[in-house]
């Protein structure tokens, strides 16, 4: 391709790209001066709530409000699901109110009467004999010839049954809004990954119901999120209620959920299991894969996740059955689909190694070539540099760890891919006549690092420290952006707010040539000066060039993707994951040693976010692996660990030593920006899972593994 203006400058001319460089936004969050959505309490503020099925499953025979509506501080009450209507989860909404104070308005929460005619219900989806009605084929697909592939004398199969439970959403700021109404204008204040995109959702939703506002009347401001990780893309019915309580009211009105709702009603990652068997030659080269999976969401049950996994096994076969359940309803999960195809794939490739007596990194770099996208040679670098940092010639043994004791060591390893592309995004670049520096896009920072990614693309162009780009984000009415998800982010803003700067600054060129008697194309930006390409002699500092421009601004719009054949990023990325564990066989508890993340993602902005990104996934995928599990009661349809005491996270004694590396250089940098946010998070359960079976000899077929589950195992085989 030939050489573009917009180009991400060569390595040895970067002074910030690559580089590792603190958040700006660090010290307001340290401080308590960011202010969240919870933060915001606007005059005459309400607060508001909302009453809920108490069942899984039942029909509403009758609504009274009355004594709620006469109570004093009650400003409004709005039916949401009347009589007739069916309740299919418990947390379902069927009442909104509006109140002076929470206290008043959990009071009128207790004074509404709804009866209920019960209907049969399912929460729990692993036996899939017992799903009933409530399982739907979803789909499946064959390529080439299973049966004749299994037939084969020649070959080596393993069969077996693998798990990973369905897990909730536990952002530490709950989900929630605060709508408040200035005439036919709509402000709110979300806790959302989606600031552009919310007005136009709210709008067509409040038109739906009946209250004519355009989109061009409702502003979404968000300037922190306390965590979103995929659940926060809509206003969600709580959004749209919270509006509609401001305007009968004629006040703002807070809503956030509580955090029995934020596990039961902001989302879950669906669950999903499945009978699997494979087949390899005898010297490891895969042939065949056959497997039913099954799994929820809830209500609306669940996709099939991608089967089978990075490896494009020859010779597969793969069906699925959703299951609906009276639970809380799915939503995206950092990586949708991603660490349950993980989980299914890689534990029952690992288990056909062990079967093989093959090493795992033998064994996965033999078949990386089966990986999509040519992708072969960068699995097989990424094995060996994991293999590596985890010293696994020294530490790894064949299945059953025979040394004398209780305590029991193991190694498992998991792949992984990912997208990542960068996703449409427009902003301004604003170069002030005082040398000051404005970037000024609709995006939000999930608290990734977005806001310094956009800071550090902008100075690196203009020859700046950091520290002197202003980055104005978290406003639907600034240039519009799009949604955080999908690891699109850092793509996209990275990519406008190069071209942005990149024509911001050949205006202020154009300006101050003829000051420095040189062609406004021989100019550049450095170290915070403006000067002749290769004589130093000529030159202007950046606040005596901006002088310049006298009392006029000047202001470039960066849009991404542009009409230039200019690449700045691309999609495609994979990791390999390594975990050392211990496990306890006379308590069934797992430890973690280490865990290794070896990752690509192409050119990279800011090497301390990119690890942290990195670090973070670690921690959650070791929670997610030991510890979470929404755990539901058949009899009575409800969720039983619906708080954060009994729904169990990871603490920083559980997480053992983290090593990330991260794959940069030749091979990788050109390729562009490439969005890391998601894959990192999805081999931890895998790689776990398979160290502990390393370590006991036995498998421990579903995740969490918890220690009941590692105790069973043990009591069937293994090394106790």
């Amino acid at each position: 391709m030939d050489k573009c203006k917009y180009d991400w400058p060569a390595e040895g001319d970067r002074s910030l790209i690559g580089k590792r460089i603190k958040r700006i936004d660090g010290p307001a969050k340290a401080s308590g001066g960011a202010k969240y959505t919870y933060d915001i309490n606007r005059p005459g503020l309400l607060i508001g709530k909302i009453y809920r099925s108490p069942y899984a499953h039942a029909k509403i025979t009758a609504i009274d409000t009355s004594e709620a509506e006469k109570l004093p501080g009650v400003k409004t009450v709005k039916v949401i699901m009347g009589v007739g209507k069916e309740t299919n989860w418990v947390g379902d909404e069927i009442i909104a109110l509006a109140a002076v104070s929470e206290d008043i308005a959990e009071d009128a929460l207790r004074k509404i009467k709804v009866e209920f005619e019960e209907l049969p219900h399912l929460v729990l989806e692993e036996n899939l004999e017992q799903a009933g009605s409530h399982g739907t084929s979803a789909g499946g697909k064959t390529v080439g010839d299973p049966a004749k592939a299994f037939s084969d004398p020649e070959v080596v199969i393993s069969e077996g049954y693998y798990g990973i439970a369905a897990i909730t959403h536990c952002c530490l700021e709950s989900h929630g809004n605060v709508a408040e109404w200035t005439g036919e204008k709509l402000l709110t204040y979300s806790s959302t990954q989606n600031v552009p995109g919310l007005p136009s959702q709210i709008g067509q939703s409040l038109r739906e119901q009946g209250m004519t506002v355009p989109d061009k009347n409702i502003e979404t401001i968000c300037n922190y999120v306390g965590g979103g990780f995929g659940s926060k893309f809509g206003p969600d019915e709580w959004g749209i209620h919270v509006a509609q309580l401001a305007k009968a009211a004629g006040k703002p009105v807070k809503l956030m959920l509580d955090r029995n709702m934020e596990l039961e009603g902001a989302g879950a990652r669906p669950s999903s299991f499945a009978q699997i068997k494979v087949a390899a030659k005898k010297d490891g080269t895969l042939v065949a894969w056959d497997s039913h999976s099954w799994g929820t969401g809830g209500p609306s049950g669940t996709g099939m996740p991608p089967l089978p996994y990075v490896l494009q096994i020859p010779n597969s076969s793969t069906k699925h059955t959703s299951i609906s359940t009276n639970t809380g309803p799915a939503r995206a999960w950092r990586a949708p689909d991603h660490p349950q195809a993980a989980a299914l794939t890689m534990c029952a490739l690992e288990d056909l190694a062990a079967k093989l007596n093959m090493d795992p990194i033998e064994f996965f770099s033999k078949n990386a070539d089966l990986a999509a996208g040519g992708r072969g040679k960068v699995y097989r670098e990424e094995l060996q540099k994991a293999a590596e940092l985890a010293d696994w010639k020294n530490n790894w043994h064949p299945r059953g760890d025979k040394t004398a004791g209780h305590m029991k060591r193991g190694m498992g390893l998991s792949m992984h891919t990912w997208g990542g592309a960068g996703h449409k995004s427009m902003c301004t670049v604003s170069i002030h006549p005082d040398g000051s520096v404005e970037v000024t896009m609709g995006s939000q920072d999930l608290g990734t690092g977005t806001r310094t990614v956009i800071a550090i693309v902008a100075a690196e162009t203009l020859g700046l420290p950091v520290e002197a780009v202003t980055v104005n984000i978290g406003d639907s009415k600034y240039p519009p952006d799009d949604a955080s998800g999908g690891s699109t982010t850092v793509g996209g803003v990275s990519a406008s707010t190069r071209r942005g700067s990149i024509d911001a600054l050949d205006q202020l060129f154009a300006v101050i040539a003829p000051a420095l008697g040189v062609p406004a194309d021989h100019l550049v930006a450095v170290g915070g000066n403006i000067q002749a390409k290769g004589d130093a002699s000529k030159k202007l500092s950046w606040k005596d060039a901006c002088a310049k421009l006298h009392v006029k601004s000047i202001q470039a719009t960066g849009k991404h993707p542009d009409r230039t054949k200019c690449k700045l990023g691309d999609s495609g990325v994979g990791g390999v994951q390594i975990a050392d564990v211990s496990v306890d066989t006379e308590t069934g508890l797992v430890r973690i040693n280490k865990m290794v993340a070896v990752q690509d993602c192409g050119l990279i902005i800011d090497l301390k976010t990119a690890e942290s990104q990195c670090y973070g996934a670690l921690i959650m995928g070791i929670t997610y692996a030991l510890f979470e599990e929404k755990i539901m009661d058949q009899i009575t349809g409800r969720m039983l660990n619906n708080n954060m005491e009994f729904y169990k996270l990871a603490g920083i004694g559980d997480i053992g030593e983290l090593v990330v590396h991260m794959m940069t250089g030749l091979g990788y940098d050109e390729r562009g920006v490439i969005g890391l946010g998601e894959p990192p998070v999805i081999s931890p359960g895998a790689a776990i899972s398979n160290a502990v079976a390393n370590a006991i000899g036995v498998r421990v077929p579903t995740i969490p593994l918890t220690p009941d589950k590692v105790l069973a195992a043990l009591a069937k085989g293994g090394v106790a």
